[in-house]
């Protein structure tokens, strides 16, 4: 009975109104992101699909019918007037962010005189986000466009080569692409594949590092401050064995955890689903995405976001256990931000690390055992294993998460179990003021 009445003292403490509205914040956030994404997808689909704007300096009939090609594969064309030397001025003029320039006298470096002439291709960056990239023609994408028109054009005209022979001249081999993942295979291109694991791999590192660093932050700055208050040793000093006070703490906190790992598992899904019905919609030529990933093996099935979920649960719990004997050891208001630092350095570490590589092949070898010893390491890396069958791997970690986990909670026990918890401190910079006071 009163373990239950310190667990609802914890649970009213921990599970306030801030903790209650991060949690709604975090699952309309994840939902709402997916469906930016994959409207970005789609408009960013429909620009490439897309509109070239042309400003042809030339106004021969060779240049005329290059453009008719340009058209003829599948490109609206919007001609511009060459307006202005300033190129920023000449776009602002034209209402476009890319242009193609064909200058003068083109035909006749090209026709008579059979040399080499390059084109204008004139582009504004307007911020620095990815889906800008994305939506961006480059120079490439416009020179290949203009010489695929510039072969047909003169292999029509000049040489009267009909139109389906010249296709089968300029792509007599077409590619079937089939993507291997273990012992599967699938009719689709990788890229097509990277894309889809790409957008859940750069999200869930991002979601597990704010959990891990909101959840330490909060028992913290609780314990601390109840250590700070004097509250903490009034609490001890009641009635109520210890190992009940420690064991309604990190109930509570468990709970809390558990909520929020719940919260990222229903917005995550929510994040993929939306990603992953856009994807399938723009799938052109190729299986649809969900169709493809599923046949590969690489889909994530309820079990599976509920393995994910397991390791987010176990590494808040570590967090939690070791913010225990953190918060204990403030003996200062201003330390309690400080005390977060050790949890930041070791979530921060594997948090990049699963952004840029991967962990479980880098190299050399010590590099990957000293990430694997670091708990948090296995939760960012949990999708991937999950994944792509490395389930050796997922509960090795686990496995070594529970170990770990059971030796932070031996420390916290004992420390709150003892009277060092009244006096303990790590005293961060006032032996050294002391000392220089007192000379």
């Amino acid at each position: 009975m009163k373990f239950l009445t310190l667990l609802k003292k914890e649970l009213k403490e921990l599970l306030n109104f801030q903790t209650i509205l991060t949690m709604v914040m975090m699952l309309v956030v994840l939902s709402i992101l997916g469906e930016f994404m994959g409207g970005a997808m789609e408009e960013s689909a429909d620009s490439q699909a897309g509109t070239v704007a042309i400003c042809d300096d030339d106004k021969t009939e060779f240049t005329a019918d290059l453009i008719n090609q340009i058209e003829l594969s599948g490109y609206t064309i919007e001609m511009k007037e060459n307006t202005s030397e300033d190129k920023a001025q000449l776009l602002d003029d034209a209402d476009t962010d890319y242009l193609i320039i064909i200058p003068q006298g083109f035909t006749q470096s090209i026709l008579e005189e059979k040399k080499t002439v390059d084109i204008e291709y004139i582009s504004r960056v307007n911020n620095a986000s990815v889906m800008s990239a994305v939506d961006s023609m480059d120079s490439a994408s416009a020179v290949a466009i203009i010489q695929d028109a510039i072969f047909t054009t003169v292999m029509t005209g000049q040489y009267g080569i009909a139109i389906d022979e010249l296709e089968f001249i300029s792509m007599p081999v077409g590619v079937d692409e089939y993507t291997v993942v273990k012992d599967k295979s699938a009719n689709a291109s990788s890229a097509q594949i990277q894309s889809h694991m790409m957008s859940q791999s750069m999200l869930i590192p991002i979601v597990v590092f704010v959990l891990v660093i909101m959840a330490s932050q909060m028992i913290i700055n609780a314990v601390a401050t109840e250590k700070l208050d004097k509250t903490l040793e009034t609490l001890l000093s009641a009635p109520v064995s210890r190992f009940s006070v420690l064991g309604a703490k990190m109930t509570a906190a468990a709970i809390v955890a558990l909520l929020n790992a719940l919260v990222y598992m229903i917005g995550f899904g929510n994040y993929m689903k939306s990603i992953t019905d856009m994807q399938g919609d723009l799938a052109a030529g190729t299986q649809a995405t969900e169709s493809v990933i599923e046949q590969l093996g690489l889909n994530m099935g309820m079990t599976d976001y509920i393995l994910v979920g397991l390791q987010l649960f176990v590494s808040i719990l570590i967090s939690l256990s070791v913010s225990l004997i953190l918060g204990a050891l403030v003996s200062d208001a201003k330390e309690t931000q400080t005390m977060i630092l050790p949890i930041t350095v070791l979530t921060m570490i594997p948090y990049m690390m699963s952004l840029f590589i991967d962990i479980n092949t880098v190299e050399p070898a010590i590099l990957r055992y000293v990430a694997w010893a670091i708990p948090f390491t296995h939760t960012f890396t949990a999708i991937s294993n999950i994944s792509f069958g490395n389930m050796g791997i997922y509960w090795a970690g686990f496995a070594y998460q529970i170990v770990f986990l059971a030796v932070c909670m031996f420390f916290a026990v004992k420390l709150f179990t003892s009277d060092k918890i009244f006096t303990i401190s790590l005293n961060l910079g006032q032996k050294k003021k002391f000392k220089k006071n007192t000379k």
